[in-house]
């Protein structure tokens, strides 16, 4: 009987780290902030203070157990993704991860960490997104193909659209052209499998009602996570000038709506802090400005759980 619990759940986490960066400098990016000689004093007690912080993260998100599939928006590199699997608080959980490796000018990357006993990888891709004019290279889009529990076919998909900086409007056509490479890879992969079951997790920078999301559910997805609150008083995932915003969603085909058992933002205490000058809580961050705050991340974690 434990070993039908044990595969009857899938759970998701999307988790926007707020700038997971080693405190070494790479000569080929802009992560300069992020050493330990810069005005952020980004020093390495610091580096593992966050590491941890993550890991905790990620484990608060579930009561038993660990979560299956935790998709990551804001990691550096490889070293950081190692160092949380194998040197954090999640050393012994199991997660193996594959992430992306982009042209984004400050190296921010995302990932996919997973259990290998409920999610085997059979393939995975890096969409590259050819930047329009005067835009910046942005982060490619994150695909694994693999099988989860009950032996059928998963495609994930994991995003960081680029940033409303510059004003949503001016700044729109650059996130529908991730919108854009994920729809034609997602009608791809339908054409030749029009069973394809589909999650997209990740920080769309962009609201619900978004005309970029709105254009992403006319595909036959579903933003299942829209209305997601937490129970210590989030209603977002992020906080901006005291109003609850979400900016990071879980997309799914409808061939999963069925086997969704529960949606919400994870907003455990330790995670939050008072909104002093605002009212009410917020996401205890890391940094607030340039002064260091000993916190987690600026955004929330989204738990979706499946049953199958």
């Amino acid at each position: 009987m434990l070993s039908v619990l044990l595969t009857s759940f899938l759970t998701l986490v999307e988790l926007n780290c707020e700038n997971l960066f080693d405190y070494r400098h790479d000569t080929l990016k802009q992560d300069t902030e992020w050493t330990p000689a810069s005005v952020r004093h980004w020093t390495p007690s610091r580096y593992w203070q966050k590491v941890n912080r993550i890991g905790q993260s990620i484990l608060s998100c579930q009561e038993e157990g660990i979560p299956d599939l935790v998709a990551l928006v804001e990691v550096e590199n490889d070293s950081c993704l190692f160092d949380l699997t194998r040197k954090s608080l999640l050393r012994n959980a199991g997660y193996e991860y594959l992430m992306t490796e982009s042209p984004d000018v400050r190296g921010i990357d995302v990932a996919l960490l997973y259990q290998p006993f409920s999610f085997r990888p059979l393939c995975y891709e890096m969409f590259r997104i050819q930047p329009l004019k005067d835009m910046r290279p942005t982060r490619d889009i994150l695909y694994v193909k693999g099988e989860y529990i009950s032996g059928d076919t998963l495609h994930v998909f994991v995003v960081h659209a680029p940033s409303r900086y510059g004003g949503e409007k001016a700044t729109r056509p650059n996130r529908q052209l991730v919108a854009n490479r994920l729809i034609q890879a997602i009608d791809s992969i339908r054409q030749e499998s029009p069973m394809a079951k589909f999650i997209i997790a990740g920080d769309f920078n962009d609201h619900a009602d978004s005309p970029v999301l709105v254009n992403l559910m006319e595909h036959a997805l579903v933003n299942v996570t829209d209305t997601a609150m937490g129970t210590h008083g989030a209603k977002g995932t992020y906080r901006y000038q005291g109003f609850w915003q979400s900016i990071d969603h879980v997309f799914v085909c409808p061939l999963l709506l069925d086997h969704i058992e529960h949606v919400y933002i994870n907003d455990a205490p330790f995670l939050l802090e008072e909104d002093k000058k605002y009212g009410g809580v917020k996401p205890l961050r890391t940094y607030n400005g340039m002064r260091y705050h000993k916190g987690f991340s600026d955004h929330l974690p989204l738990v979706v759980r499946f049953r199958f």
